[in-house]
């Protein structure tokens, strides 16, 4: 969440959600060519290249609704956001101005990582549909086979990792 003002000289129009324009930063291919690259290096193989490279693209489907639970909330008190724009280390949703009440700024900066601790609770009850419940076991075979609990088990941890982190009391984070 941001109100700085932008330039979209280095950013690309990707799409609108909620009404709201998505950018993708010139930046932002940069990192999945190094993913490609370090696991070229690494030995990977196809399926393991493009499983990590769709789980990274998840990863940012997941950064834009955070920013979108940002959005909506200053929506509610009738404050805009001029656009979402992604970044290699995440997003930032250009709000036209901050709240003017704490209350209200709380609420928003705290919409971001309820989308996160929502959508890892969604990805639980996937999981749970699939047959495992076990994160820990999952999140272990992430690192021998790509199957479908262990993305799953992984999209629940960042879920659950970015709540936190955006809740740390320190610039850039919510």
């Amino acid at each position: 969440m941001a109100t700085e003002q932008k330039s979209t000289r280095w950013s690309w129009r990707i799409g609108r959600i909620v009404g709201i324009d998505v950018y993708i930063h010139a930046t932002f291919p940069l990192l999945l060519v190094w993913i490609v690259l370090s696991g070229i290096g690494r030995g990977a193989n196809a399926r393991s290249l493009i499983t990590t490279l769709a789980l990274t693209l998840a990863v940012f489907v997941v950064v834009v609704l955070h920013e979108c639970g940002h959005a909506l909330t200053a929506r509610r008190y009738g404050i805009r956001t001029r656009d979402i724009t992604l970044l290699p280390i995440g997003g930032i949703a250009r709000l036209e101005r901050m709240p003017r009440e704490p209350r209200q700024e709380v609420l928003v900066a705290l919409a971001g990582p309820a989308v996160n601790l929502l959508l890892a609770a969604l990805l639980y009850g996937v999981l749970a549909l699939a047959g495992a419940t076990a994160i820990l076991p999952a999140l272990e075979r992430a690192t021998a086979a790509a199957t479908l609990t262990s993305v799953l088990a992984q999209l629940i941890a960042i879920n659950l990792w970015l709540a936190a982190f955006n809740l740390l009391p320190a610039f850039p984070m919510d």
